[in-house]
């Protein structure tokens, strides 16, 4: 049974954290832009901490808020592998493709094929990029948006969800539409501190109330302390965490703009590549943090019977504990944090798509009409892609929320993973472009299409067989590699 709606006291630490929200995004935004490389680097002039810390909080979704806890209470604490398999990821971008993003003075990621094989290249990358984000993206808004319903309005009727939607697009938008990347890196830090001292409370509050509970024997008797997975075919085996899921690290953290947009706005390549390396060592501790919420959860639940599902909807451990037992205060604290994790990872993909399509698309479009179109025109058509895309994130989210009531195929599962499929595409033409002195212009779609299509093929609903996903990664970005591989660049 449900435990209460919203007390004063939750209202209250809700409505001081938009305050908060309104008056930094104001603060934050009081600089004039003059170009769209100020809009969207910062004009390579962040500071390194602030870098790693947006960093972070990109990686930090609503659906990592909720779902890192689920994974420990269910299995054990094997899922941080994926961030060592992280670490190891960052220091390959930074040792081999960051260099190459300064050296061309890049804006987006994909001037680096532009560069290498012609313009319709960089067009295509960012085409697939701006595709698989659109749908990724919109379906962890309406993740976080349903959290959200759950805990504010206790359900999750059209109303009640457009609501939470469109708090956490118009949270975005009130850093992003102005300030650009600079804005939403200092908010970065903001929503960082706040979900990070929503698990630690979390934690404490849980710790405090096991009181005389043998907390590691219990863990410890159900096998949950376990760290490495030494099996073959294990989520997060030691094959798989070298192999496919490597992989998906190097694509999300060199190859997404989502991502590298930051990377991007430090003041040379050697900050850039620090800043990659220290969002990663803090996230670590952070993720053991929210895996010790579960595992709490775990000992504070292991003689009742827990039912995890609210309105139909499949819950998390972390939301059942949320609706029916957290405290009042603390309670309004988590909804905030929630809201913090999703508005880092909201505002981030609106400015990183909107770099992709100004930069890459519309402004060489524009230059070949009229070379003398001032750079104002591209500051406020930056600024109205902005606007495009928050819309078509609500629209994503709004079809993923009556998608998952009236279709067999779960959208979700699908659009969460189009990036990894578009990463498989993007990583064959990389690796070509940086390593080897094959491949064209004319491969490059084809490459993008085989690594995509190689993942689709692989999943349960259209053959109905599949291989573990990080087989999926390493295979299909083996596929989009030969294909940039069978022909030679003309010199």
């Amino acid at each position: 049974m449900i435990n209460s709606t919203f007390s004063s006291l939750d209202w209250l630490i809700f409505l001081a954290y938009f305050g908060v929200l309104a008056f930094s995004s104001y603060w934050f935004s009081r600089s004039k832009i003059n170009s769209t490389k100020e809009y969207f680097t910062a004009s390579n002039a962040m500071p390194l901490l602030a870098v790693a810390i947006s960093i972070l909080a990109t990686t930090q979704s609503a659906a990592t808020f909720l779902g890192v806890p689920e994974f420990s209470y269910s299995h054990n604490f094997t899922l941080i592998g994926f961030y060592f398999s992280s670490l190891l990821g960052v220091i390959f971008v930074a040792k081999y493709f960051v260099p190459k993003f300064y050296e061309i003075n890049a804006i987006t990621v994909y001037e680096l094929l532009e560069n290498r094989y012609g313009e319709s290249a960089k067009k295509q990358a960012g085409v697939m990029f701006l595709v698989g984000r659109v749908m990724a993206s919109g379906a962890r808004l309406y993740i976080a948006a349903l959290a959200i319903s759950m805990i504010l309005f206790l359900d999750i009727a059209f109303v009640h969800m457009l609501i939470s939607i469109l708090i956490l697009v118009l949270g975005a938008l009130a850093y992003t539409y102005f300030g650009g990347v600079k804005s939403v890196i200092l908010s970065d830090i903001i929503q960082a501190i706040t979900y990070v001292s929503a698990g630690v409370l979390v934690v404490f509050y849980l710790y405090t109330s096991l009181e005389g509970v043998d907390i590691l024997a219990t863990l410890n008797a159900s096998d949950k302390l376990v760290f490495i997975d030494t099996s073959l075919d294990g989520k997060f085996s030691i094959i798989g965490l070298l192999s496919g899921w490597l992989l998906l690290n190097i694509a999300a953290f060199g190859l997404d703009q989502d991502m590298t947009q930051r990377v991007l706005s430090c003041k040379n390549k050697d900050e850039a590549s620090r800043s990659l390396l220290l969002s990663i060592l803090f996230t670590i501790p952070i993720v053991l943090l929210f895996l010790s919420i579960g595992a709490l959860l775990f000992v504070h639940y292991q003689s009742t019977e827990v039912l995890q599902t609210f309105k139909g909807e499949k819950i998390t451990i972390f939301m059942y504990y949320i609706l029916n037992e957290m405290p009042e205060g603390l309670r309004g604290f988590v909804t905030v944090g929630a809201i913090a994790a999703a508005l880092s990872s909201t505002n981030s993909v609106l400015g990183a798509m909107a770099s992709v399509a100004i930069e890459d698309l519309y402004k060489p479009y524009k230059l070949a009409k009229n070379p003398n179109t001032d750079e104002r025109h591209f500051i406020k058509a930056s600024r109205n892609a902005v606007l495009f895309f928050a819309l078509t994130l609500t629209l994503m989210a709004i079809l993923s929320y009556f998608w998952q009531r009236y279709a067999e195929l779960s959208l979700i599962g699908f659009a969460l993973g189009v990036m990894a499929f578009a990463y498989t595409g993007l990583l064959g033409v990389f690796f070509s472009a940086i390593f080897t002195k094959r491949g064209s212009v004319k491969t490059v779609p084809f490459a993008l299409g085989g690594g995509f299509l190689t993942v689709l093929a692989l999943q349960p609903y259209t053959f109905g067989f599949s291989i573990g996903f990080a087989w999926q990664i390493a295979l299909g970005t083996v596929i989009s590699f030969a294909i940039m591989q069978s022909i030679k660049q003309k010199e």
